[in-house]
């Protein structure tokens, strides 16, 4: 052996023992623990804005605001929120973090979305059925290669956090080792995830389809491994009725039997010829009847759309418990139609909401951009509904439910989804003993025309009032966009900030490296 062989293959030795190393970090940790104060603007939510009636247009009742806040974390959990002046004297020698022109909500619940959609998010120009023949189904076959979906889930959770998303429901894939793998990135950054293997064996090229014995053997394998450890926890997922056998979704209907706290994860009437050819398939006089068949709607059971649901479908899930997913961007993107959001908060019979990016289909992973979206889908119900169009429409109460301000909108995102997912004992709002999600917005964050817009409320200063922070608020979800998103804070750790890289250090704790910086690091070499 030469000389030049044996350094060859001792830098190769080398190189992939510190591969190892690498891959074993806790990546994404961040340093220390402990009790930390965030100081600044801070809303939550206590309850529905919808809830309080049209008398309380706004929703402020439902609505806490400090516009100089205290929060307190522990370990990872609430354990005081209020007035700075309340609370600090209570907390002396508190480590503080204090944000000036800030808002400081809790962290934004992603109801709906596909991981392994990231890289074809935005893709041209079909409906629903021939987009996924066409983009979706062949990406998604390339998560079977665990290199392959080891950088789409990096891409994915940096994505998220970046976003201020720091909760998801996601549909997963066909490939267990895609969704094995999930969950361990999910884990490294300590989120709470919703997530499960799709099940589908119709109406889609063979490396998509899970045969109905393998996925049953599949999902029982990630339940037991994964389902209520740490932060995960397991979807059931049928995919969607019309890529479903008789025999999958008889699997779905066994497995949540055998694991009743499991959540059930699906789609329904998202787009007109799904939702008439699923229904036929099925022999059922609707599509939520394909789901009702097998004993999956219930408490925990989530559909993403619902775009045509009929008014009895709607009654139906109400009784039930169960929940829809709102999908702005992707019902628009895709053309598949207007969710009735007034009819869904009807206070007679409500369902439970997620609002969701559906990210591919949906063409942003910023829940403030399916704000955006959502607002305009609103008004143009309202118009619909307001008697303008005509006359026999005319529905004045849903008509105004379907109006989205600064309140109802962040709710949405907040409690609102934590209640859609039966998470609100865990996250959704700053109660102490809840996990300590949260984002630090800047209101200014944005286009270039985001700041003198905004300037309108309160000139240069801080709201004062909760009227003040809903209106700039809704300036963020109207006007701005992901780059109102400053800091992104998951279980009391800071995963997220705005102009640097994050990225695993030697001892696994968070690194995060402004430009300059890496600069200055780069010359140096």
């Amino acid at each position: 052996m030469t000389f030049a062989t044996l350094i060859k293959k001792v830098c190769v030795a080398a190189l992939a023992l510190a591969c190892s190393i690498s891959s074993s970090l806790p990546a994404y940790a961040a340093p220390g623990g402990g009790t930390v104060g965030i100081r600044a603007g801070i809303l939550d939510f206590v309850d529905d804005p919808w809830s309080r009636g049209p008398g309380v247009v706004k929703g402020d009742e439902a609505a806490r605001f400090f516009p100089d806040g205290l929060l307190v974390v522990e370990d990872g959990k609430v354990k005081d929120c209020g007035s700075y002046s309340d609370l600090s004297s209570k907390y002396p020698g508190l480590k503080i973090n204090a944000y000036t022109n800030r808002i400081v909500v809790p962290g934004f619940v992603d109801g709906h979305i596909h991981f392994p959609q990231t890289r074809v998010l935005g893709a041209y120009g079909e409906q629903l059925l021939p987009w996924l023949q066409e983009w979706i189904f062949p990406e998604e076959m390339k998560y079977r290669d665990p290199a392959y979906a080891r950088e789409g889930l990096t891409q994915f959770f940096n994505n998220l956090l970046a976003n201020g998303t720091t909760t998801v429901q996601d549909f997963g894939t066909s490939s267990e080792s895609a969704v094995d793998q999930y969950f361990q990135e999910a884990s490294k950054r300590n989120m709470r995830v919703i997530v499960g293997i799709a099940g589908l064996d119709r109406h889609a090229p063979e490396g998509m389809i899970t045969p109905p014995q393998s996925f049953y053997e599949a999902s029982k394998r990630l339940i037991e491994k994964y389902h209520g450890k740490g932060r995960n926890l397991y979807a059931i997922t049928p995919r969607f009725a019309y890529g479903d056998s008789d025999e999958l979704l008889k699997m779905c209907g066994k497995l949540h039997k055998e694991y009743p706290d499991c959540w059930v994860n699906t789609h329904v009437s998202e787009n007109p010829t799904e939702t008439r050819n699923a229904a036929a398939e099925h022999n059922c006089k609707d599509y939520l009847g394909c789901y009702e068949k097998y004993g999956l709607v219930g408490p925990k059971f989530t559909a993403g759309h619902g775009v045509w649901l009929s008014d009895d479908e709607f009654l139906r899930l109400h009784k039930a418990g169960a929940a829809i997913s709102f999908c702005p961007n992707s019902n628009t993107f895709l053309g598949s139609g207007l969710f009735r959001l007034g009819k869904a908060t009807d206070p007679n019979a409500p369902v439970r909401l997620t609002f969701g990016t559906d990210m591919g289909g949906g063409n942003s992973f910023s829940m403030l951009n399916v704000l955006n979206q959502a607002y305009k889908i609103g008004m143009c119900n309202n118009t619909m509904l307001d008697g303008s169009v005509d006359p026999k429409w005319h529905n004045e109460s849903e008509a105004e439910r379907n109006k989205l301000n600064a309140m109802r909108a962040f709710y949405s995102l907040t409690l609102g989804g934590a209640r859609g997912l039966y998470l609100e004992d865990k996250i959704g709002n700053f109660q102490p003993g809840k996990e300590a999600d949260f984002v630090v917005l800047d209101w200014n964050g944005g286009p270039l025309a985001t700041r003198w817009h905004q300037s309108l409320i309160c000139g240069d200063k801080a709201p004062q009032t909760k009227d003040q922070a809903a209106q700039l608020l809704f300036g963020v979800m109207a006007v701005g966009d992901d780059r109102a998103v400053e800091e992104t804070w998951v279980a009391g750790k800071r995963l997220y900030r705005k102009g640097t890289d994050v990225a695993p250090s030697k001892d696994g704790s968070l690194h995060a490296e402004g430009k300059e910086k890496k600069e200055k690091k780069s010359k140096s070499k």
